[in-house]
């Protein structure tokens, strides 16, 4: 994958992760952002060579979630 297709890959699957750490976490737009930007989650997801991107968004938000609450992330074997 081209680094424009993975940003462009990126783009869409991101407002769709904010939207389910919205939902799971109960908090607004802006603290969804940032609990995702400020995560190690997201600096492997923008990774292409993780193939995380491949995950869906409620795999992330719960992945986030995870390390929110344990400090861990448990990467599925798919990943």
């Amino acid at each position: 994958m081209s680094d424009l297709q993975f940003k462009a890959t990126l783009e869409m699957l991101i407002p769709l992760v904010v939207k389910e750490i919205m939902i799971s976490r109960k908090v607004n737009g802006q603290e969804a952002f940032e609990l995702l930007y400020s995560s190690f989650l997201y600096s492997k997801l923008e990774m292409e060579s993780t193939k995380l991107w491949h995950l869906s968004q409620l795999t992330l938000a719960n992945l986030l979630n995870e390390e929110l609450e344990t400090g861990t992330i448990t990467f599925p074997e798919e990943a």
